[in-house]
């Protein structure tokens, strides 16, 4: 259905190609070692809306998702070399295929769960499971299962539920925590309070809110460095907010999470990657993008041309109606930086002054079961601002559990940065010497069978003081270019599933692709299911707090227009003032 360009003169590509129908047109460029140039290439074929979308994962399969609903011709270019399958360049030093990173999917993955069962994938899950979080200490507390206990108003279910699993926070330390409702009631009340929020931390938003040091060392930052991946003093409070209130407060079962049996790439992007294809979808890697040369204009039915490698050398040049952006901040600044109309725009040069944070993966097959009270753990402070969670893939992925006499674990790090010159072994080191007696204090020191020890910079988004002015909303300025992915602008208005998670992701791609369908003259078919609403009293609570904001509103610019008196205050913060 392409034309598949090699790194070979252009009559000999030309001659290999199958005589069907292409989806677009591809150019094979010249390299520096070509001698001629090639001609353009024109198809006799029937008019129809081309799409290319930039990434896979979550954010680029949403996208062609909802793109090939309306009808459009939709390729995804990857980077890497099987969109959505397992990176066979990933090995253990024995040779085993891994994916870095356990991905969690919480309780209100409401769009995820329903694609699975559009998709008819079964058994993807585990059941939900309790996590422990640990410090240096010990134990601090255990998640019970929020879901199976009588639903009461929140936070009071998650408050009461949780108290009995606590093992040495005081119920004082706890109780400082009230505060903080009028910021959650206040924070997303319009534009001026999260832009307000947005602009200072999130450690400084619990201190003024008089949140006591240990509730915050032993409790809030430890939820941040796993919702967020970085601690309070480089969150935004908004983003903290969300994600907060996301994962954990908007709901009582909120927090209550489960996890893939096995690979995500190989459990559940691979039959989506599957349905994409069966349905037209072409998913092409070893592209990674060179520059946008030219915008497409919709109102003169102009097409845009992106430039990117080929497979095996050379460039390819891709002419299409809409591009959706599905990838990362630094790969999105890469890009931006090599394309001439985007780094001219202020919305995409504003990508600059993002940031991004470091991950480190450990997995680890050891000689001897370990008994982990929970297969899934936080531990923090055991090196200074670095977040780690810890898993007992035996418990977790059907491929470990089979052999009663072995465990395989895997230990992320997040807020890495400190941790990636370590040397393998001394990461290693840190998991068998540090983590492991955390989780099982009566475990013998295993011997570790083989190892995968792998480092990425700028793995994930950081949502840090002030980001919010500087992110992509799903819109862009141009009409034929559109953003997806967990690090799209959040605030009043959009889609409850905030924070960086495989949920936001995939909404964010279902949205980019209805607008990029719609921008090319097709009607979007795909459907976004709404996070659960607010309860009574939270929605009650919010409107109150919006009235009051837009009284202090009127009475501080009435105030200043006396003589004398200040003008109206600077930001939002009308609970906390």
């Amino acid at each position: 259905m392409f034309i598949k360009m090699r790194r070979v003169g252009w009559n000999e590509a030309i001659r290999s190609a199958k005589p069907t129908r292409p989806f677009f047109h591809v150019h094979a460029l010249v390299t520096a070692s070509d001698s001629s140039s090639p001609p353009s290439q024109k198809y006799n074929s029937p008019r129809k809306p081309k799409v290319v979308v930039i990434g896979g994962g979550w954010a680029g399969f949403g996208s062609a998702h909802a793109l090939q609903q309306a009808g459009a011709d939709v390729v995804v270019l990857d980077a890497a070399t099987n969109p959505g399958g397992l990176a066979a360049s990933w090995k253990s030093a024995g040779g085993r295929t891994v994916e870095p990173g356990i991905k969690g999917f919480w309780y209100q993955y409401a769009n995820i769960f329903s694609l699975l069962d559009s998709l008819n994938v079964q058994n993807a899950f585990t059941p939900f499971t309790q996590s422990s979080f640990y410090t240096p200490a010990g134990l601090q507390v255990r998640s019970p299962i929020l879901q199976e206990q009588p639903r009461l108003p929140t936070p009071l279910g998650s408050f009461v539920y949780t108290a009995p699993y606590f093992t040495s926070l005081p119920l004082a330390d706890r109780l400082t925590a009230l505060p903080l409702v009028g910021p959650l009631l206040e924070y997303a009340s319009d534009q001026d309070a999260y832009d307000a929020y947005d602009k200072v931390s999130a450690l400084e938003l619990f201190r003024s809110a008089g949140v006591s040091r240990r509730l915050y060392d032993e409790f809030l930052e430890p939820m941040l460095l796993v919702t967020l991946f970085a601690p309070g003093h480089k969150l935004s409070a908004a983003a903290a907010l969300d994600a907060l209130y996301y994962f954990a407060l908007a709901h009582q079962p909120d927090f209550d999470t489960r996890w893939c049996r096995g690979s995500v790439s190989e459990r559940i992007l691979t039959p989506f990657a599957d349905h994409l294809r069966s349905r037209g979808v072409v998913l092409l890697g070893g592209r990674q993008v060179l520059g946008l040369k030219e915008v497409p204009d919709a109102t003169t039915g102009r097409q845009g041309r992106l430039l990117v490698t080929a497979p095996g050398g050379g460039t390819e040049e891709w002419v299409a109606d809409a591009f959706v952006f599905a990838v990362g901040v630094c790969a999105m600044q890469r890009i931006v930086a090599a394309s001439e109309p985007l780094a001219a725009s202020p919305f995409f040069a504003a990508f600059s002054n993002l940031a991004a944070s470091d991950v480190a993966a450990v997995r680890l097959w050891l000689d001897r079961r370990l008994r982990p009270a929970t297969p899934s753990n936080v531990l923090v402070r055991f090196d200074p601002g670095v977040g780690s969670t810890l898993f007992h893939l035996s418990e977790l992925q059907d491929e470990y559990g089979s052999d009663p006499s072995t465990s395989v674990v895997e230990a992320d790090f997040y807020h890495a940065a400190s941790l990636l010159p370590l040397s393998d072994e001394d990461l290693v080191d840190k998991v068998v010497e540090k983590m492991l007696p955390a989780v099982d204090p009566g475990a013998i020191r295993p011997r570790v069978l083989d190892q995968s020890v792998l480092r990425f910079r700028g793995a994930v988004s950081l949502f840090s003081p002030g980001c919010a002015a500087h992110m992509p909303t799903v819109q862009t300025p141009y009409d034929g270019i559109f953003m997806a992915g967990d690090w799209v602008r959040q605030g009043p208005g959009t889609h409850a599933a905030k924070g960086l998670c495989q949920e936001k992701a995939y909404v964010t791609g279902l949205q980019a692709g209805n607008q990029a369908a719609q921008a090319v003259g097709l009607r979007p078919n795909a459907v976004v299911l709404p996070g659960e609403a607010d309860e009574t009293h939270i929605a009650a609570g919010r409107e109150a707090v919006r009235r009051l904001r837009a009284a202090a509103g009127r009475l501080g610019s009435n105030l200043g227009r006396l003589p004398g008196l200040p003008s109206r205050a600077l930001g939002g913060f009308t609970l906390m003032r």
